[in-house]
Parts: structure tokens; C-alpha cells; sequence
């Protein structure tokens, strides 16, 4: 009888403990210390980050150091737009054939982008969380930027003392800064590869500071987005506009605050 009480008690215990297991790898909770559960070392993603004037792609590769902390590097490209930039259309008659024009920012004189470096870490706030849970977390990054300046060309109308129509490719100068800031002169924008070869460079910093949210933050594919600040600095201002007289309250800088999104998608591994 004795032998009987002793092995229905082994068995309770035994049964007690299993079921406390299946529950902790049910709930997917992952004890990086131990080494228990799912475990991921590395994970990888793409970023979309529309932002108050533009928007950024990029990549970013992180290091899992424990369950509620990633440190991660990435590398970003987008464009910083001019608060006052309104783009127009118009519609202009050439050589007897009503044609229309590229749209065009009238006072622009540079297009401005950005290939950023971050260096970063992201924090969850709970302890841990479900697998299939949403996560919150902290995520701020910081590093060094570099500033692209292409020119920005417009289509001008010429008329000569034979009064032929002539239409060029100009970019602004001091030369034509008349014609380049006059309405009924412009006929619409060049094409994006004008100006490649003209591009120079600036210098700068930048940091981010955000609410993570990720959809199974052990999971293995990522699936998050955040919503936060974001700030560009330069050493000097950026001359995307004109400042003159006839663009009134513009005025060109050297820090950008942007209000952003960001969508990622990746995996871990």
C-alpha cells in the first residue's frame, strides 16, 4: 500500500510539473539566461518612414541582448523638403500644341537628400510578452548624416527681339533670378537626372526618439511601426529655397524637426 501512495505521489508532481512547462512555452516566454524557450540572436528589417516634409527607406540589423533589449545599426535614405514648398502644375501652349509641363515648386532652388547612419537601441517596456502580443517599447538612435544638394532645374521661356519662343533648362543663378522668380516665365520642371552630375555635399547630424509597437516581438518575422520625433542638423543652412523679395516669410535652416511613421518589416534568426 505504502509502494502505491509513494508512486501515485511521484506522479502528481511529475504531472504538476509538465503542465507548469507546457504553460511557460504556451505563453512563449522567452528566458534568454537560461536559454530556455524560442530563442533569436539577430534580427534584420526594412523600414518605410513617411515624416512631416518627406520621407525615408532604409535597413536595419539589430542584436538581441535580452528579451526587453535589441541594439541595432541601420542606414537610411530619403528627403528633407522646405516647409513652403507648394508644388503647381500650369498648362502652356508651345508651338501651337497645348502641352503640359512637369509640376513644379516655384522659389526652389535645390532638391535635398539625406543618406543617414544610426546607431540605436530599443527597450519593451513589459517584462515580457505574449508571443503573439502587442509589444510597447522605447526605440532611440543618434548618428552622423550626409546632406546631398542636387539643382533644381526649371524650363524658361525666352523671348527674343524676333520674338521666337525660346525655352531653356535653367537652374537658379543670380543671372536669371528675374525669369527664375517670375510666374508667367515658368513652364513647368525639368527631369530628375538633371543635376545629377551637379550634386554637392553637407555634413550633419541626427537623432530620433519614438514609441515602439511590434505585433509578437519574439516571433520570428518582425512586424512593428513606430510614431515619434526625428531632428537633422547641419553646420550651415540648407538652400533648398530662394530667399527673395518675391517668396515672402522664406527663410532657409539649418535644423529639421519632422514628425514621423515608420512601418518594418524583417525577420529574426
Amino acid at each position: 500500500m505504502k509502494t502505491r501512495y509513494t508512486a501515485i505521489v511521484i506522479l502528481l508532481f511529475g504531472s504538476v510539473s509538465l503542465l507548469q512547462a507546457q504553460q511557460s512555452l504556451n505563453l512563449g516566454q522567452n528566458n534568454y539566461q537560461t536559454r530556455k524557450g524560442v530563442i533569436f540572436s539577430k534580427e534584420s528589417s526594412f523600414n518605410i518612414k513617411p515624416h512631416t516634409n518627406g520621407i525615408a527607406l532604409g535597413l536595419q540589423f539589430g542584436k538581441i541582448q535580452s528579451y526587453n533589449r535589441t541594439t541595432y545599426w541601420g542606414l537610411e535614405l530619403g528627403e528633407l523638403r522646405h516647409i513652403k514648398e507648394t508644388r503647381q502644375n500650369k498648362q502652356s501652349l508651345i508651338a501651337s500644341v497645348d502641352a503640359s509641363f512637369r509640376g513644379f515648386v516655384f522659389g526652389k532652388q535645390n532638391n535635398f537628400f539625406v543618406m543617414r547612419g544610426n546607431f540605436g537601441q530599443k527597450i519593451y517596456l513589459s517584462e515580457k510578452a505574449r508571443r503573439k502580443g502587442l509589444a510597447l517599447g522605447l526605440d532611440y538612435s543618434a548618428g552622423p548624416s550626409l546632406g546631398l544638394l542636387k539643382p533644381y532645374y526649371l524650363i524658361l521661356r525666352y523671348v527674343p527681339e524676333d520674338f521666337v519662343r525660346n525655352y531653356r533648362s535653367e537652374k537658379y543663378s543670380a543671372e536669371n533670378a528675374d525669369r527664375f522668380l517670375d510666374i508667367n516665365s515658368i513652364f513647368g520642371a525639368d527631369g530628375f537626372s538633371k543635376g545629377l552630375g551637379e550634386i554637392k555635399m553637407t555634413p550633419g547630424l541626427h537623432a530620433k526618439a519614438s514609441l515602439h509597437f511590434d505585433w509578437g516581438a519574439y516571433d520570428e518575422f518582425v512586424k512593428a511601426f513606430e510614431v515619434g520625433i526625428m531632428g537633422d542638423f547641419y553646420f550651415k543652412e540648407v538652400p533648398i529655397m530662394v530667399e527673395s523679395p518675391s517668396i515672402p516669410a522664406v527663410r532657409n535652416q539649418a535644423l529639421f524637426l519632422n514628425l514621423f511613421l515608420m512601418v518594418q518589416l524583417g525577420k529574426r534568426s
